[in-house]
């Protein structure tokens, strides 16, 4: 359905309004590039709105309802009057991270001090001191690569987004520990955060990067978070997203990111809970030998929704780029999987493959599949595939003569199924952690609680998969 020109939403009119309540308040003080792109983001909201179902990118994905809905706009910057850990707590066995924090849109800092630099030459810190400390790098990366008018949720984050996480890695550093953004939503009435990231990383240098978006409490949350990344010649990115987020929650996660030559880029996707969660990358190899690998896997039941899209650009020769995205889908749960390879004319030598495998535990379960290649060169190799069904009764009639009951069985097949994609965790510790967890939401037992999506097992009491695999 769409709207008439005169009709806006509720949320259309709290958006308008925020900004017109700031335009000439915060974000006079913002980075002359970045009040640009507020100035010019609202201008295209106006003329292109929230983005509905008669639009192909979104007809699987319906948020009307939660456009009628009244959010708190841009919560009040938070008071640094506790440390992370009284909050929120996030504690994997052997996994010693540099851990930073963002509480309902704002950076999260229990001192005054808003940019660190780390002891290995790594800095981060607030997107907004970023504008005043690095002035010069706001200018020469800041939405360079993002695209606002791509849809709605898009130009209104970039007209108000609040706050957001800042790293910098310069030529020739290699980051000893990964870190770790938590991204927390604790508010007692229904929230709107908007927030803004960017990801720099120089010549020769590399970074392992853990994005968190959790719940703390059940209440209704509407997350819209950008995302840049800019990797330099011969830099190397893993970035993990873990999203365990409440049933009355919505997130809506964009990330850009472009490649410069012999760049290696490594993205796994984990989402275990969310009422609706859409997952937006847009990934452009602009530099020969170049490589790219997405994958993800989605664990969804009740009526929970995910929706991953996924645009791969080949731009320059010689790169490759490799998609796989797995889900378990129960009850009445959807998912839609959208893949995109686009092979440039001048992008010889490409290798570039996609996959997606769905099982359906239900016939009340959905899942719509559209990979798809869009190729100019003639010198390449390329495929995609995918799959949706229900538990080979084969496998599961073998499992279940040796002894197995039914339902350990089926949660054997499915956990088989998945560490295709969390076999790729290149980080044994965090690879431990997410397995326990798997095992745990195929359980049904993972649900978003009062610590850290990954605070699910004790150091002295590892979760056991209750399968007796000698049996077998």
């Amino acid at each position: 359905m769409g709207l008439s020109k005169n009709k806006y939403f509720p949320l259309e009119l709290s958006i308008l309004k925020h900004y017109n309540d700031n335009h000439n308040g915060i974000y006079n003080s913002c980075h002359p590039k970045v009040k640009e792109t507020r100035d010019s983001a609202i201008v295209q909201f106006e003329n292109i709105r929230l983005p509905l179902t008669n639009s192909e990118k979104w007809r699987s994905t319906n948020l009307q309802d939660l456009y009628e809905l009244e959010y708190l706009m841009g919560d009040e910057k938070p008071v640094f009057d506790k440390h992370i850990n009284e909050i929120f707590q996030c504690n994997v066995r052997g996994f010693d991270t540099n851990v930073f924090s963002m509480l309902n849109g704002w950076y999260y800092n229990s001192n005054t001090q808003q940019i660190h630099t780390l002891d290995d030459g790594v800095i981060i810190g607030s997107i907004l001191a970023a504008q005043k400390a690095f002035p010069e790098l706001i200018s020469k990366y800041f939405n360079e690569i993002a695209s606002p008018s791509t849809h709605g949720l898009l130009a209104a984050n970039a007209a108000v987004f609040t706050d957001g996480i800042f790293i910098y890695v310069p030529d020739n550093v290699e980051s000893k520990k990964a870190v770790q953004l938590i991204n927390m939503v604790n508010r007692d009435s229904n929230i709107m955060i908007n927030s803004r990231n960017l990801v720099i990383l120089g010549q020769n240098s590399s970074l392992s990067f853990l994005h968190c978006d959790d719940s703390i409490n059940q209440h209704p949350a509407f997350l819209v978070t950008n995302t840049e990344v800019f990797l330099g010649e011969n830099a190397k990115l893993d970035l993990y997203k873990l999203q365990n987020l409440n049933n009355w929650s919505t997130l809506a996660n964009s990330t850009f990111v472009q490649q410069e030559s012999n760049s290696k880029l490594k993205i796994n996707v984990l989402t275990f809970n969310g009422g609706i969660i859409r997952n937006e990358f847009n990934i452009d190899l602009i530099g020969e030998g170049a490589d790219a690998d997405v994958s993800g896997i989605y664990l969804m039941d009740k009526k929970q929704h995910v929706d991953n899209q996924v645009m791969l650009k080949h731009s320059a020769p010689n790169c490759t780029s490799n998609e796989m995205f797995k889900g378990v889908l129960d009850e009445s749960a959807s998912a839609v999987f959208n893949g995109y390879i686009y092979v440039a004319r001048d992008a010889q030598k490409t290798l570039a493959f996609q996959k997606n495998a769905n099982i359906l535990m239900t016939n009340e379960a959905r899942i719509d599949s559209m990979p798809f290649l869009e190729i100019y060169a003639d010198d390449v190799k390329c495929s995609h595939g995918a799959t949706v069904g229900q538990l080979d009764k084969d496998a599961l009639f073998y499992l279940m003569q040796r002894g197995i009951s039914e339902s350990d069985a089926k949660l054997l097949l499915m956990y088989a199924f998945v560490t295709e994609v969390t076999g790729k965790i290149m980080i044994e510790p965090l690879k431990v952690s997410i397995d326990d967890m798997v095992k745990k939401r195929l359980r049904g037992d993972l649900s978003i609680c009062d610590k850290c999506v990954l605070h699910c097992s004790t150091p002295d009491i590892p979760i056991e998969f209750e399968i007796d695999l000698s049996k077998i």
